[in-house]
């Protein structure tokens, strides 16, 4: 278990966080930038002092006010990796790795490393003849040699273009599933975090707002303006349970239904996350036919938000009795009270297969292969 309840005060801003998480998958801080995010894993690796408070992992007091306790950044055994890669501009990509390396037992030997990252082929180039991609995953090779208990990551993909964070994505997955490793991420991308997190931690001008799972704190109302309206939606669990070859269709089934997105070269009974965009479904009032849309989910009205301009939200229930599965749906004022949509009221909520894409995807429970 990791446990942090510090404030620190840096000029006019004041950081006041409290969090426990779990010592092993991915825990995400997300927020806008200043909430605070990067101040709470500096002091978690000890970057920066808190003026008050405790910091520990797995047992052991990293940081304590009360008893002077403050160990130092190398006793602390946790890898970071920052927004920019920080590598060694003199040392080839093998010094890079091998600097600091070794110095606790445990972790991943050299040649795991640069086999899990790819990275075989760079040994022997200097970091300036190397991509963004390239030179991030030296540098989470480079954290990952220290053979630490826990691996912060700073905001790692916010300087690469698209095409290098699809690059980078699928390796700090690797870490996740293979290495078992813990990791902090720190955000501003929900699609990142979408992809990646087990434990969504919101943080709000220096406090967490919330945390919890990624499935509950991106469906809920009341967190849209910290997670998002514009992307707001709900995000379903899911089971990868057949293939359409003629068509290039995958299903995905969940409790009261299954889900047709374009094919996913991944192997059957995967676990698969995905988001469903409350802008991306479409509400009938009676069974629909003759439409083009494949995706049609009976379900209920369980909630509707207080209407912003001429839009409103809807929350769905389209599981089963026994098994709740929420979807949300954004429909103007005027389809409100003509369709008189209302808490109880059964609908059809559709939802077009074009609509689920790449950044539609969440986490793969095995993600050696990406959805086409």
């Amino acid at each position: 278990m990791i446990e942090i309840a510090i404030e620190k005060k840096l000029g006019s801003f004041t950081l006041q966080a409290e969090m426990t998480a779990p010592a092993d998958g991915i825990t995400a801080l997300f927020g806008r930038s200043g909430a605070g995010k990067s101040t709470v894993i500096n002091a978690l690796a000890g970057l920066i002092k808190p003026d008050r408070g405790y910091i520990a992992v797995g047992g052991e007091v990293l940081f304590d006010s009360e008893r002077r306790i403050n160990l130092p950044p190398e006793k602390r055994r946790l890898g970071y990796v920052f927004q920019e890669a920080r590598l060694f501009p003199h040392y080839s990509v093998r010094g890079n790795l091998l600097y600091g390396a070794k110095k606790h037992g445990g972790g991943p030997s050299f040649d795991t490393v640069v086999q899990l990252l790819g990275i075989e082929q760079l040994l022997t180039r200097r970091p300036a003849q190397l991509s963004g991609g390239e030179k991030q995953r030296v540098a989470i090779g480079r954290a990952l040699l220290a053979s630490p208990r826990l691996l912060l990551m700073d905001e790692p993909l916010a300087s690469l273009d698209a095409a290098r964070k699809g690059e980078i994505l699928p390796f700090i997955e690797k870490l996740r599933d293979e290495l078992k490793l813990p990791i902090f991420y720190v955000s501003h991308e929900m699609d990142e975090i979408i992809r990646l997190a087990d434990i969504l931690v919101l943080i709000d001008a220096g406090k967490v707002a919330a945390a919890g799972t990624v499935e509950d704190l991106t469906s809920r109302l009341d967190l849209w303006p910290l997670t998002g309206r514009h992307e707001a939606g709900a995000v379903l669990n899911t089971t990868l349970r057949g293939h359409d070859t003629r068509f290039g269709l995958s299903e995905l089934a969940f409790p009261g239904g299954r889900l047709r997105v374009t094919r996913l070269n991944l192997p059957m009974g995967t676990p698969v996350r995905i988001r469903i965009r409350a802008r991306d479904v479409v509400l009938a009032v009676e069974k629909p036919t003759g439409l083009s849309i494949r995706n049609s989910f009976a379900g209920t009205i369980t909630e509707i938000a207080e209407a912003r301009g001429p839009l409103v939200d809807l929350k769905l229930d389209i599981g089963k009795p026994e098994q709740p599965v929420m979807l949300w749906a954004r429909v103007t004022l005027r389809a409100l009270q003509e369709l008189q949509l209302a808490p109880g009221k059964p609908v059809f909520a559709l939802v077009k297969t074009v609509s689920l894409d790449r950044h539609s995807y969440g986490r793969f429970e095995n993600n050696e292969t990406e959805a086409s």
